[in-house]
């Protein structure tokens, strides 16, 4: 059977952190920082397609449509800690897993949240874990702030 929609053959993992005058433009900025400010995000679930090629520097024309699985958390709490990761797991011969997680804690509480999420998924499917890749960001509110991280699917 023939897919409707492409299958994206290619992904990137992104993260930034930033302040805005305003909680939306906050959010803008930390895509941004990221890499994908200049891109319209589908929101996705939590599956990589097989044989998806990691992509680290991926260009994704400005406008585009974008499947992205991602975590974000905006805070007006000045002083106050945010994070935000994302990560793939990969099979060595079947489709891969994405987990994001985006809380008011550091990085690294973020990034095993996420590593941890991958594991339970793979068992709960039966698959082998060969790989886990993970990006994040952190952040700390002055004003209006917000951590975000993705995983961009592409073309």
């Amino acid at each position: 059977m023939t897919p409707i929609l492409p299958i994206p053959t290619k992904y990137a993992l992104r993260a930034g952190g930033a302040e805005g005058e305003t909680r939306l433009t906050a959010f803008d900025n930390a895509l941004l920082a990221a890499g994908s400010g200049n891109v319209n995000l589908l929101k996705i679930s939590s599956i990589l397609p097989p044989r998806c090629e990691y992509v680290p520097d991926l260009a994704i024309p400005p406008g585009a449509l974008v499947p992205t699985a991602y975590g974000a958390v905006v805070s007006d709490v000045p002083g106050e800690l945010l994070a935000a990761a994302v990560a793939v797991g990969i099979s060595p011969d079947s489709f891969g897993v994405i987990m994001e997680f985006a809380g008011r804690c550091s990085r690294e509480e973020a990034e095993a949240a996420v590593a941890e999420m991958v594991k339970e998924s793979f068992a709960a499917r039966g698959l082998e874990l060969k790989e886990t890749k993970i990006r994040s960001a952190e952040h700390r509110v002055v004003k209006i702030g917000c951590a975000f991280a993705c995983v961009s699917l592409w073309y």
